[in-house]
């Protein structure tokens, strides 16, 4: 019992590291969540020199957070790191696609597979809502763009059919996506069918507006010769 004081002491120590390094990793990722949600808010708004300052905000941290847990890979798996480079993973990927650009994937935003694919179905509801915002204005292609888009994300997590352990909940994500898919699915098809009813509305009217516009002179002679 004499070195059990050296051995509280060693354990203590181990503590120690392991909480600075929890508490220094939970501030890493509240401040990785928000730089990521500001970008997702810029690239609605058009803003892209906002959206790309908060981007490259957001790698940086991103990249201090695997760097600062890199000798605690329990922490770095656990919950709270993973769900903010979700946010990381989610933030890149709605911009990328909003923007026509070309899709990064887990090995260029360094993500953990289960965190990339988590991430990737929670850009269904961002791109829900850029189609939202593009409906309100009526109908457009690029509401269809980023409704096929939504498809192919979809088709892509249906397969991943593996264990939650595995996947870290990724079936719970993929039905909510199905379900954002098939509302989005509806109020385009709401649109185009008003875009078409409005057009068909203007063609009647001009046919109308020609039918009468000829009588008119008619009219007027009709009224000369009674005189």
């Amino acid at each position: 019992m004499q070195n059990l004081e050296e051995i509280s002491e060693q354990i203590r120590h181990t503590f120690d590291v392991r909480t600075a390094a929890r508490d220094q990793a939970l501030a890493q990722a509240r401040m990785l969540t928000r730089h990521c949600s500001q970008a997702i808010r810029a690239v609605h708004r058009g803003e892209e020199p906002a959206m790309l300052e908060q981007l490259e905000q957001a790698h940086k941290l991103a990249e201090t957070l695997r760097l600062s847990l890199s000798d605690h890979p329990d922490l770095y798996y656990a919950g709270y790191t993973q769900d903010a480079l979700k946010e990381f993973v989610e933030a890149n990927v709605t911009c990328a696609l909003i923007q026509g650009k070309d899709l990064p994937g887990p090995v260029e935003l360094q993500a953990e597979h289960a965190t990339y694919l988590n991430g990737l179905a929670e850009v269904v509801g961002e791109l829900r809502r850029r189609c939202l915002d593009i409906l309100r204005h009526g109908y457009s292609s690029e509401a269809e763009r980023l409704l096929t888009q939504m498809d192919d994300i979809y088709a892509v997590l249906v397969t991943m059919d593996y264990p939650d352990a595995i996947t870290n909940g990724l079936r719970r994500q993929t039905d909510i996506a199905r379900s954002i898919i098939e509302k989005t699915r509806g109020d385009i098809t709401f649109s185009l069918r008003g875009e078409y009813l409005t057009k068909a509305i203007s063609q009647l009217s001009s046919q109308i507006s020609g039918d009468v516009g000829p009588s008119a002179p008619a009219l007027a002679r009709f009224g000369s010769e009674e005189e």
